[in-house]
């Protein structure tokens, strides 16, 4: 695109930030007496269509397909931004090597917005013709379905295509000239090599299980974080202090899910210079990533609600907004 295109698409993207939640619009929700009231607030914001109002899934839905339907609108190739949609792609394939193996269907386990169609994936692995999938995709399909089909492990499958899930949002990264997408591709790829590592450390892992679901990234040494994790919680937490991801080591300490907190408000943090950045697509990232979080937010009030519970829990669960 040129430096017009850009302009006229960040200008786009600046009007439409005007109506994101911020943290006084989250407290008018956190009041709201229940769930019904919630989404009321939201329709009147705007939030959902005639299909959804009753639905908070739904409305969830229909604002990620808002945001990147103007997406489509603004730029010519979306290429860019396969990176956010990768996690789909092999939540799918995971879900259609389970469901080929028990021979069960169920639809409503695959995920919508992937950059490979269900069925081809379903296809590919039925018919055991991997050339139907990406490049990428290929080798840890079969290896997972194999792994599956030989051991009967679930947990395998996972780590395999997990892992991969993280190897192609790596590269897609570094191919990236973005400077917001690289960093998202590196937090998103450290974040779970810590989370992978935290949890196989709680559960008594060795070394070599853990280094098995680690993906390679450039700000975590995945050898010394699987050995420290193998060491135990103290050297785990040692190993982050060398990184720069230190000052996440009390949120670690706390919880998976504290840590989680802290990744997402790093995150936050790094698309908050791309108001200032008019002419490349670090605006247009920047606003995904924002909605992203907005919705996750607003799913959390919901839930909240629903299963009620006190107002300052789920405050307390809440990331940083975007404006």
């Amino acid at each position: 695109m040129s430096d017009m295109q850009y302009a006229y698409a960040v200008a786009r993207i600046r009007s439409k930030e005007i109506s994101l939640l911020n943290a006084q619009a989250l407290e008018q929700l956190l009041s709201a007496k229940n769930e019904e009231e919630c989404l009321s607030l939201l329709h009147s914001r705007g939030w959902g269509d005639a299909k959804s109002y009753d639905s908070p899934e739904k409305m969830l839905e229909a604002e990620r397909e808002k945001t990147w339907a103007l997406l489509r609108e603004l730029l010519d190739n979306l290429s860019d931004f396969s990176v956010f949609l990768y996690p789909n792609d092999y939540h799918n394939l995971k879900a259609a090597i389970k469901t080929v193996y028990s021979g069960v269907e169920a639809e409503q386990i695959f995920l919508g917005g992937g950059t490979v169609k269900t069925q081809s994936i379903l296809q590919a692995v039925r018919e055991r013709d991997y050339s139907l999938l990406p490049e990428p995709m290929r080798v840890p399909a079969q290896e997972a379905f194999d792994a599956l089909l030989h051991t009967g492990d679930g947990q395998l499958c996972d780590f395999i295509v997990d892992r991969a899930s993280l190897l192609a949002v790596r590269d897609a990264g570094k191919a990236s000239k973005c400077d917001l997408i690289r960093e998202y591709a590196e937090l998103t790829v450290a974040a779970a090599d810590i989370k992978i590592a935290a949890r196989a450390c709680a559960a008594g892992k060795s070394m070599q299980a853990i280094l098995r679901a680690l993906a390679p990234c450039d700000t975590v040494d995945i050898q010394e974080l699987a050995q420290a994790a193998g060491q135990g919680e103290e050297q785990l937490y040692r190993y982050l202090g060398s990184t720069r991801y230190a000052d996440a080591e009390d949120a670690l300490r706390e919880s998976v899910s504290a840590f989680e907190r802290w990744c997402d408000n790093r995150m936050m943090q790094a698309i908050s210079p791309q108001k200032y950045n008019p002419l490349t697509i670090g605006p247009l990232a920047a606003y995904l990533l924002a909605r992203e979080n907005e919705i996750r937010a607003v799913r959390m009030i919901l839930s909240g609600k629903r299963n009620h519970l006190p107002e300052q829990s789920v405050r307390e669960r809440l990331r940083e907004m975007y404006v």
